[in-house]
């Protein structure tokens, strides 16, 4: 994995508009915002539809997310660390860190890290194990999911460039499934993850559903996912930065204008944290909590299947 800090990023962000170019780089990000038509606000959109959801700002009908969002992710696939590093300014690499401690998996250890396809929770699950004392021998095991083939074989041409696609007691696989349907039999998993992921699921009660269903009893659900911040200062500064930077960042980084202002509207359309806590709660988990990161900016949702 390529590491990259925050002062780094920003340093490239500044580059990118003050060095000799600078005011060709911004008349291009004027022009391009002029030609890119960005997503109409769900509150401007026409309900005429029953049954619909939202993508981004933009009102649409449920049976049409997940063929959206299976484009954006196939078309970000191969740069989806630079998408993570422009969102968070680089910061997420701590967060999932953070996730994993939060975790602490032990040996004998069943996962499902689910929107996992590009490996960063899983190999941060090996990399645990592998220093964890293990007298026993006791087997682990990590099944990775996701929707899109394309993240899955980015992750698997990771884990091979990494050495871990064999882990000593530890089986993996990739499966392409879906989070609201998943094809395992009930109580199979001792522990269910998701990172920046459930947001972009059309019927996230019925992702919590599946992943209380799958899940052994005491076993636990972990969800790491941007939030919004408490202050609301820092909230209005980082709401800037999120519509007015990083589209731009996407279009001269990536080409993706479109995908990376879906990504910024669909942290705005996630539930408050309360109000995405009492969903776990309502999906059945108990002991629910959450935990903020860096102001606010992303949290940890922790829940336990009893």
């Amino acid at each position: 994995e390529d590491k990259i800090t925050p002062r780094e990023m920003i340093s490239k962000i500044r580059l990118l508009a003050n060095n000799s170019h600078g005011s060709a780089v911004k008349l291009c990000v004027r022009h391009l915002r002029n030609q890119i038509p960005l997503a109409t606000n769900a509150k401007d959109a026409p309900n005429t539809q029953e049954n619909l959801t939202h993508f981004g700002f933009e009102s649409i009908r449920e049976d049409e997310k997940a063929t959206k969002v299976h484009k954006v992710f196939e078309d970000v696939a191969q740069s989806y660390d630079l998408m993570n590093d422009v969102m968070s300014v680089g910061i997420h690499r701590l967060w999932k860190d953070a996730f994993m401690e939060e975790l602490g998996p032990t040996p004998g250890t069943k996962l499902l890290d689910m929107a996992g396809g590009t490996g960063d929770i899983a190999f941060r699950f090996l990399k645990y194990l592998a220093n964890v004392q293990n007298p026993e021998n006791k087997k682990s095991h990590l099944t990775i999911g996701d929707i899109n083939q394309h993240m899955l074989d980015v992750g698997k041409e990771r884990a091979e460039k990494l050495g871990l696609t064999k882990i000593p007691n530890c089986t993996t696989d990739w499966v392409c499934v879906d989070a609201e349907n998943l094809p395992f039999d009930a109580n199979t998993f001792t522990a269910y993850t998701i990172s920046f992921g459930i947001r972009n699921c059309t019927r996230i009660d019925k992702v919590l559903s599946e992943a209380h269903r799958v899940l052994v009893p005491g076993g636990r659900f972990l969800c790491l996912e941007f939030s919004q911040l408490s202050n609301e200062t820092l909230q209005k500064i980082y709401d800037k930065y999120s519509f007015e930077v990083i589209p731009p960042m996407g279009q001269i980084l990536a080409g993706q204008w479109q995908h990376y202002q879906y990504l910024v509207e669909s942290i705005r359309r996630f539930p408050q944290k309360d109000h995405f806590a009492n969903m776990i709660r309502t999906a059945g988990f108990t002991h629910v909590t959450y935990r903020d990161l860096t102001l606010g900016i992303s949290c940890i949702h922790s829940g336990f299947k009893l």
